[in-house]
């Protein structure tokens, strides 16, 4: 399969970062615990992507003095941060896991600290999807989409448990 546009890849990883950055910039304490971290980098590789997709490039980040992040588009030379290793051997029970809230199997490398502190990141931060939406459609609009995307959510964990296969042992 050809690969993707170079001009798309970059677009998507923007829009990701902005999205990133939306729910980071929304809780205050987020933004102060990555501030001391300011130019370190984090890589996020999609370990076993098929290779009849196209080929999905990293995504760099580096965590600005804002305390948000930065997209780079090749490893600098500064400080040495993480790389984490996303199981996207199948790309659709990844999607589906991730939309109905399952956090994907990851293999870290690098400095410990700045793991912690991008655990509880993903730990603790959450897109308030409905509040965005209130503002733009109102609350009562926004309510009604957020119950229908709660229902949506559950329908798609529950697919992504029939589809995955029972396994023992398994670990982060």
């Amino acid at each position: 399969m050809p690969p993707l546009s170079p001009l798309l890849v970059p677009a998507l990883q923007d829009r990701l970062v902005l999205l990133i950055n939306h729910v980071v910039s929304r809780e205050p304490i987020a933004v102060q615990r990555l501030r001391p971290w300011a130019g370190r980098e984090l890589v996020v590789h999609l370990q076993g992507w098929p290779t009849l997709l196209p080929a999905a490039p990293d995504l760099i980040l580096i965590v600005t003095p804002a305390g948000l992040f930065e997209r780079f588009d090749a490893l600098s030379t500064g400080a040495a941060g993480l790389r984490v290793e996303l199981d996207a051997s199948n790309p659709a029970r990844l999607a589906l896991g991730v939309l109905s809230g399952e956090a994907p199997r990851v293999h870290v490398q690098g400095d410990a600290a700045f793991a912690g502190e991008m655990h509880w990141l993903m730990d603790n931060l959450r897109w308030d999807v409905e509040d965005d939406l209130a503002g733009i459609v109102g609350p009562l609009a926004a309510r009604q989409l957020g119950q229908f995307a709660r229902a949506v959510r559950r329908t798609l964990a529950g697919m992504a448990q029939r589809l995955t296969p029972s396994t023992s042992g398994t670990g982060a």
